[in-house]
């Protein structure tokens, strides 16, 4: 697993920084997050082994399990996943960056939540939806503007920028334009709202390059890293 988690590590940190040099910028401005969600912690603490320090979790509960184990590793720990209002009691102080705020009520939720922890402010993504599909996440880009501006009335949390998931049946390159759509959104919010959102986390295993030539600054990347997730 070791030797097996390394080499594939190695092979996309290249792509990535070529990708990222091909855009104009350097390899060291894109955050990899290995996306370890279904992956035991084993599999974890081998990409640690070999340099990884963002992980992914799509669940609160494994999320939490793995920290525990895996405590003492220095890792950066990112929340990517749908969050229920009812899990978000157990995030105050456990991740990093969570990618997928959508919704006034979940920030309010999130924001009880950290108060009543007195836990650090927290750094979000706003997550978007932007081919307004019914079966995923994400805000409206209508409502876009309405939330963002919720979350800056909101002590406990520090907006940084904006998450997308494109549809999984278009091919990678058809994607493109969406991930461009995002970078122009964040954009607009950063004159609306008066200050940078440097983050914009969009590109996965398949579509990791087209992401970041239309200004990823995060890609997600699981497969490519753990391989096929186990059956839960």
């Amino acid at each position: 697993m070791q030797t097996d988690i390394a080499r594939r590590l190695a092979e996309l940190r290249g792509e990535i920084g070529a990708a990222a040099r091909e855009s104009g910028r350097r390899p060291e401005d894109v955050t990899l997050v290995a996306v370890s969600k279904w992956h035991p912690a084993a599999a974890v603490r081998a990409a640690a082994l070999a340099g990884q320090r963002d992980f992914g979790e799509n669940y609160v509960q494994e999320a939490l399990a793995k920290q525990d184990e895996l405590a003492g590793l220095g890792l950066r720990w990112h929340f990517t996943g749908a969050l229920q209002s009812n899990k978000a009691k157990f995030l105050p102080g456990r991740f990093v960056l969570v990618h997928t705020i959508d919704s006034e009520k979940l920030a309010r939720t999130l924001h009880d939540r950290i108060a009543a922890a007195c836990a650090p402010v927290q750094d979000v993504l706003i997550e978007v939806n932007l081919a307004r599909e019914s079966q995923k996440a994400g805000v409206a880009e209508a409502d876009l503007p309405g939330l963002a501006d919720t979350l800056a009335g909101l002590g406990t949390m520090r907006l940084t920028g904006l998450m997308a998931l494109p549809p999984f049946d278009l091919a990678p390159e058809a994607r493109r334009p969406l991930f461009a759509r995002l970078r122009t959104l964040r954009e607009g919010l950063e004159r609306r709202l008066g200050h940078g959102l440097p983050v914009l986390s969009m590109g996965m295993t398949d579509d990791f390059r087209q992401a970041i030539l239309e200004g990823a600054t995060v890609v997600r990347v699981g497969t490519r890293i753990f391989g096929a997730r186990p059956r839960k």
